[in-house]
C-alpha cells in the first residue's frame, strides 16, 4: 500500500523506519567510525528537514538515499511503498553503476552527469549527503580525502540547481577541507 504524498510526517516516519531496518538488516556500519549506518541518513535528512522545512518528499529521499545502492533494497519495493516522488529521488541520488562502466573515475562521471540532469530536488539532498560526508572523511582518511574532495568539487560544479543555503554549505565544507588538507 503507498503513502500519500500528502501525508507527509507519515511518510517521513515509514521512511525512517524503513531505511533503518534494511541498514540494520545488512549490519551496515559506517566508515572509520563503525556506528550505525543509520546515523548518516539522520544527518542528511536533519539537513534537509532544516533548510527545507515544508518538503517532505525531500526529508524521505534523504532517509532513504542509500538504500538502492547499499543494501538488499530493490527499485520495485521502494515503488510499492513510497510515492513515485520519492522514489524518483532516491534512484537519482544512487550510485548503481557497476564494474562494466570501468574504474572509479569512469563511474564518478556517469554519476555526475546523472547529478548534473537530475534537478534541483535532487541536488539539494545531495548537498546535504555530500556536507555530513566530507567530515568524516577528511578527518579519518586524508589520503582518501584528497581523491574525495576532488570528485566534490566537480560534482558541486556540474550541480547548478537546488536549495542555495544547502548548496552554499556544501560549497563551504568542501573551502574548510580543502583548507584543512592544505590544499588551495
Amino acid at each position: 500500500m503507498s503513502i500519500e504524498p500528502t501525508d507527509g510526517q507519515v511518510m517521513i516516519e515509514h521512511a525512517r523506519v524503513f531505511a533503518t531496518a534494511a541498514h540494520c538488516a545488512i549490519g551496515q556500519r559506517r566508515k572509520y567510525l563503525e556506528t550505525p549506518y543509520i546515523e548518516h541518513p539522520a544527518a542528511v535528512a536533519a539537513l534537509v528537514r532544516e533548510h527545507c522545512p515544508s518538503r517532505p518528499e525531500l526529508e524521505a529521499a534523504a532517509w532513504l538515499h542509500d538504500v538502492l545502492e547499499d543494501t538488499e533494497v530493490s527499485e520495485m519495493t521502494l515503488r510499492e511503498l513510497f510515492p513515485a516522488d520519492v522514489v524518483e529521488l532516491v534512484v537519482a541520488l544512487s550510485d548503481l553503476e557497476g564494474p562494466e562502466v570501468g574504474n572509479r573515475a569512469a563511474r564518478k562521471r556517469v554519476s555526475l552527469e546523472r547529478l548534473a540532469r537530475a534537478g534541483g530536488d535532487a541536488q539539494t539532498v545531495k548537498y546535504a549527503d555530500l556536507i555530513h560526508n566530507t567530515g568524516s572523511i577528511v578527518e579519518h582518511d586524508p589520503g582518501f580525502a584528497r581523491i574525495y574532495l576532488k570528485e566534490k568539487r566537480a560534482l558541486l560544479e556540474a550541480m547548478d540547481q537546488g536549495q542555495d543555503s544547502l548548496k552554499r554549505l556544501a560549497w563551504a565544507s568542501l573551502e574548510q577541507a580543502e583548507a584543512r588538507l592544505g590544499r588551495r
